[in-house]
């Protein structure tokens, strides 16, 4: 069984080949904005899965015409605070202005995962579920912060900041799940696979620990 990753993010291929698992990537192009803008009034929860959603039926469509037998894991994050969904800033002016509300200030961190099963070339089963973990933000200086977004980091990151690189400077704690943060929480993904019929254990490469 193959395990399909709907995600060109290095952090959620790197967390899950240091988990055991070495995934093929299949990128989805969803435009997440136009599925952001075709719903009405989303909760948080229901924004994230269904973007995550989107993402796998996208990649559903090209990975069933050669796999027979396989599993995709499409995930997709974004930080709540404030009041607002934030994904990722894309300038460095729109990563400024979101760090000047986060320092010093937490949000909660929310990934939407969707689960889908590929037996015979077709889609058997699926599952979706949401993580919540909450970031609480440092203050980084002016001459930091401008250090931080010169590297280019947090502008294609959710919430402009990363927990398992540069941007792990500038937080000061968290309460939930850490690999959520990073981009795809492991004990969710093993209960929806299992919500599937899939056992991790059977995703384990050879090598794996």
């Amino acid at each position: 069984m193959r395990l399909v990753l709907a995600s060109q993010s290095p952090a959620r291929l790197a967390l899950l080949r240091a988990a055991g698992i070495e995934p093929s990537i299949v990128v989805s192009g969803v435009d997440e904005d136009a599925v952001a803008a075709s719903l009405t009034d989303p909760a948080p929860d229901e924004l994230v899965m269904a973007l995550a959603a989107a993402k796998g039926n996208a990649v559903l469509a090209e990975v069933a015409g050669i796999d027979t037998d396989a599993v995709i894991v499409a995930c997709d994050s974004m930080l709540h605070i404030g009041g607002e969904m934030v994904g990722k800033p894309g300038t460095p002016e729109v990563a400024r202005r979101r760090w000047a509300a986060m320092a010093g200030n937490s949000g909660e961190l929310l990934t939407g995962h969707a689960i889908i099963r590929v037996e015979n070339g077709h889609r058997t089963k699926e599952a979706q579920g949401t993580q919540r973990t909450t970031v609480h933000f440092g203050r980084p200086s002016d001459e930091e912060l401008d250090a931080y977004i010169a590297t280019g980091e947090p502008l294609q990151v959710a919430g402009a900041f990363t927990l398992d690189a540069l941007g792990g400077w500038f937080v000061e704690g968290i309460e939930g799940d850490p690999s959520s943060v990073i981009g795809l929480s492991l004990p969710l993904v093993r209960r929806l696979l299992a919500e599937v019929g899939v056992s991790v254990v059977d995703l384990w490469a050879p090598s794996a620990p």
